[in-house]
């Protein structure tokens, strides 16, 4: 059963940011989607330094109805001949040029998808377990680079860093597979306190030492998510839910709990590639590299809020686009705070994610140079999303090959 957690609000301007002038904005006329709706920019807020983005004189009203009709095209070929299940949004501009809903939350049942629908993130996740720990570097609260163990007494691996962690440079191994073999009862959720824990007691050797080099780590987003538990005090589901959720308008996003009173709203049933339903494990209870439920009308309000200082200031946002590898070549995908970061041949650099869980496959893609974003929700993990190439052709002419895949 999914539940919301912590719904008291507690709307809280952390501090003084220095106001930053961005270049002022030609407001791009409202582009409808396949609805014939549009979202005013979401987040705006007056007395809240926003980055604002010119419309450039070729994107006329009419070019923009022309890539509504082609994104329509091709979201319907990929539902039809590719078997696309799921909810999507495009944006450019900060307008959004298309939004669709394409299937059903439950095959058996035949319950329609809409845009307002929740998925399961998957690894989006991770961007607002990252969003957290800067929320509380940024409140004095922690540091990048203070010690795990600072913050986990009896953490058995010395040298790693929160920021190891961030940028998945930790080296720890991966706790989805030394679970299967050290919980003793896979009919009992397990927690991220259980998790550490058993890394605590039974101390599983790491894959490579720390700051080694990059090497994805669920691991890694599952402690942050347990330091950011102690440092503010509250359970990690609670924290996100009253400071990040509720102060940006997110009122159909909420995590996986097994404990707390049921929801209301649509939730998306994860399935096989075959259609069949999955049912939740004893691993979905464990959040910060996944668990967070949300909509493809929410994640477009996170984009937007992405270019404000909302949640955190310009400069702590700009550390979190920023890469993490030394030993990168020119054009290697790099990773910052929860973002995979892609330099592409035109000049843009992009910052995106992918989620692949338990019969969700999801993926966030956003342009800072032309406020665009991607944002595809699915609850079928059939592959069809590998052919958003043609999407991305669309929006970026000029570097199709290079955003020809995508990766959790």
């Amino acid at each position: 059963m999914l539940v919301i957690r912590g719904m008291a609000i507690r709307n809280v301007y952390r501090g003084f940011f220095k106001a930053v002038t961005i270049v002022c904005i030609c407001m791009l006329a409202a582009c409808s989607g396949k609805d014939g709706k549009s979202i005013a920019n979401a987040g705006d807020d007056d007395e809240v330094p926003r980055q604002r983005v010119a419309v450039p004189a070729s994107f006329t009203k009419a070019y923009a109805q022309k890539l509504t009709h082609q994104l329509d095209s091709v979201f319907t070929y990929l539902h039809k001949r590719r078997g696309f299940n799921g909810t999507v949004l495009v944006t450019k501009y900060d307008s959004v040029l298309y939004r669709g809903a394409f299937g059903y939350t439950d095959f058996e049942d035949k319950d329609t998808l809409t845009t307002n629908t929740a998925f399961q993130l998957a690894s989006v996740s991770k961007q607002f377990t990252a969003m957290a720990i800067m929320m509380l570097q940024e409140e004095g609260e922690l540091q990048y680079d203070d010690s795990v163990q600072q913050y986990l007494p009896g953490f058995p691996y010395k040298g790693i860093t929160i920021r190891q962690l961030l940028n998945h440079r930790s080296g720890l191994a991966n706790y989805t597979y030394f679970s299967d073999k050290l919980w003793p009862d896979r009919n009992k959720p397990i927690t991220n306190k259980d998790v550490v824990d058993l890394m605590r007691v039974h101390q599983p050797a790491p894959y490579y030492p720390p700051n080694a080099h990059f090497d994805y780590s669920n691991t890694g987003y599952m402690l942050l998510a347990a330091i950011v538990e102690k440092v503010s005090g509250e359970d990690f589901a609670t924290y996100l839910q009253e400071q990040i959720f509720e102060p940006l308008g997110m009122e159909h996003t909420f995590t996986y709990s097994t404990t707390m009173a049921t929801i209301t709203g649509q939730i998306a049933d994860g399935h096989t590639g075959g259609r069949r339903k999955r049912t939740a494990d004893y691993l979905d209870t464990v959040l910060g590299d996944k668990g967070v439920y949300s909509t493809v009308e929410d994640l477009y309000k996170w984009d937007q809020a992405l270019y404000s200082e909302r949640l955190v200031s310009f400069e702590t946002l700009k550390e979190a686009f920023s890469g993490s590898r030394p030993d990168k070549k020119e054009k290697d995908e790099d990773y910052g705070f929860g973002w995979r970061i892609k330099q592409l041949d035109n000049g843009d650099t992009v910052v995106y994610h992918g989620g692949l869980w338990h019969g969700y496959a999801t993926y966030l893609l956003r342009n800072p140079k032309d406020h665009s974003a991607l944002i595809v929700l699915s609850n079928v993990p059939n592959g069809s999303q590998s052919h958003l190439k043609d999407v991305k052709k669309l929006l970026y002419p000029e570097a199709p090959k290079q955003l020809a895949h995508h990766r959790k």
